[in-house]
């Protein structure tokens, strides 16, 4: 087979032999409920000058309780391509495991590092093959390949390539009417996170599921992938405010 001949970003061996990802679990009783380690999210991407800005917040919820103020929401998976989780925490961590492995499968035998489309081609390939007992788990795929590019994946595969900014979890319609507001063409990265930071607030102070000590935030650029400093984040959040209607008094 040849390995170079490629569809979506992919090689053609990659799509027919490493597609097939299935857990190993299957439900013993259907009526039984389990509560499962979610991150009901506020997760978002917005494209620069040349650079994706990947930001989230950090709250992980088990039900109505909050598990976790400080969960790792960015993840890269290459140094030039990174992704948000937004959904099962589980779910979340083995896709990004098997995605992490056949990026370097990829690089080792091709020569060349995977580029954000196909890591997304990928994905949307897995994640269609395990539509009847889906993954529950919505990313947001961003990074660079001669220009910045950011993608938006739903449980079964469907990707949107989004040209400018992409939203998701349970505080996507708060964030997005920040975007679709305030977005202008290549900021820079202090316009860019600033906007970031903008619409997750919005989310953290209306959707009870998007929380957390602070926000997570990251670039990927010409450069690679790199963590923005906590204590920069914390400046940009400190400029934020958040107006909430009052009644007035009678």
């Amino acid at each position: 087979m040849n390995h170079y001949r490629e569809i979506e970003g992919l090689p053609i061996s990659m799509i027919s032999e490493r597609t097939k990802f299935t857990s190993t679990n299957t439900p013993v009783n259907p009526n039984q409920e389990f509560k499962h380690k979610k991150t009901g999210t506020t997760t978002v991407g917005v494209v620069g000058n040349g650079f994706v800005l990947l930001a989230a917040d950090q709250q992980a919820t088990m039900g109505n309780v909050v598990a976790d103020e400080d969960a790792q929401k960015i993840y890269a998976i290459t140094d030039y391509v990174a992704l948000t989780i937004s959904g099962g925490v589980g779910d979340a961590l083995a896709i990004i495991r098997f995605l992490k492995a056949q990026a370097a499968l990829y690089e080792v035998e091709r020569g060349v590092k995977i580029t954000p489309k196909a890591v997304a081609s990928l994905l949307s390939n897995v994640l269609n093959g395990n539509r009847y007992y889906p993954f529950m788990f919505m990313p947001l795929i961003g990074g660079v390949n001669n220009k910045a590019e950011l993608y938006e994946i739903d449980p079964v595969g469907s990707i949107a390539d989004k040209k400018r900014y992409g939203v998701t979890g349970s505080g996507s319609d708060f964030a997005i009417s920040i975007l679709d507001a305030d977005f202008k063409e290549a900021m820079n990265e202090d316009e860019a996170l600033l906007l970031a930071v903008r619409a997750v607030m919005a989310s953290k102070n209306r959707d009870i599921y998007t929380g957390g000590k602070t926000i997570s935030a990251v670039i990927i650029d010409s450069q690679g992938y790199r963590q923005l400093d906590a204590k920069d984040v914390e400046k940009t959040i400190s400029k934020v405010k958040i107006n909430f209607a009052k009644p007035q008094k009678m």
